[in-house]
């Protein structure tokens, strides 16, 4: 970042502390900036759900004959994310209505609320990863793992990768589903407070189109929790750790050995 655009930065980072959203909450969005939003919005709604199983078939019918499949396509995933925070970020600066607080990124008001949750989801996230690798050793059936069976890594390499594309899942997401939909949806469609907070749940939850209908089920569940956490905190702070938490959880879940014929061992 450029140090104009730290100066930029900085009163809005300045606001930044909150304790839950205000029943007042209203950021004025600028026309350049409900152009930006508007865009990522339509993104995630229209083409996030279609691209994503696109890219995930993909994934599936090459990860046996391509070494290099899973790498490429966490790559690209990754780079995504954050090219779409770069231009949340963008919507931002242009915005002097709208602060940091407004979107998110700001400290959670109540440490005793936060650290506890925190705690609890770390604790759900170890013991549930090691009951899947028990189960994993024994060759029995791990819940929910054929639906994601194409990403699951199984090189160094490839873990490192998931392990940064589960961290940037649960900083990006939020940070736009969460933060900037939410936001938006008030600040510039005058919707209510929880109708915009159901409505980017809604979106967010198509983007597990790529898994079927359980897939859209199961998001709409753990968007559910996310959403809730940061309307309760009026911060993205909590969604975020208990986001990458999990996802680092079910990336690191073993990946089914391939058979012989695939290039993987009997």
């Amino acid at each position: 970042m450029s140090p104009h655009l730290a100066t930029d930065f900085a009163p809005h980072l300045a606001a930044g502390f909150s304790s839950g959203l205000p029943a007042d909450f209203a950021p004025e969005f600028s026309a350049a900036a409900t152009v930006v939003a508007a865009a990522l919005g339509a993104y995630l709604l229209l083409v996030e759900p279609w691209l994503g199983r696109r890219m995930y078939a993909s994934l599936a019918r090459r990860r046996a004959s391509e070494p290099r499949a899973l790498v490429r396509y966490f790559t690209l995933t990754v780079t995504l994310w954050w090219a779409f925070a770069a231009l949340t970020v963008t919507a931002l600066l242009l915005s002097p209505g709208v602060t940091a607080a407004d979107l998110g990124v700001a400290l959670p008001g109540d440490p005793l609320f936060f650290f506890p949750v925190v705690l609890l989801f770390a604790v759900i996230a170890v013991a549930s990863g090691r009951s899947f690798r028990e189960l994993a050793k024994e060759g029995r059936h791990i819940p929910g793992r054929a639906a994601i069976e194409a990403m699951l890594p199984r090189t160094g390499t490839e873990r490192r990768l998931a392990m940064a594309a589960a961290v940037t899942d649960g900083i990006c997401a939020e940070l736009l589903y969460r933060g900037l939909l939410i936001a938006f949806g008030v600040g510039a469609l005058g919707l209510d407070l929880y109708l915009a907070a159901a409505l980017s749940l809604a979106v967010y939850a198509l983007a597990g189109w790529y898994q079927g209908g359980t897939g859209v089920l199961v998001l709409a569940l753990f968007g559910t929790l996310l959403t809730g956490l940061y309307l309760a905190t009026g911060s993205l702070l909590l969604p975020i750790a208990v986001h990458a938490m999990i996802s680092v959880r079910d990336l690191l879940i073993p990946a089914p050995e391939l058979p012989r014929a695939q290039g993987g061992t009997a």
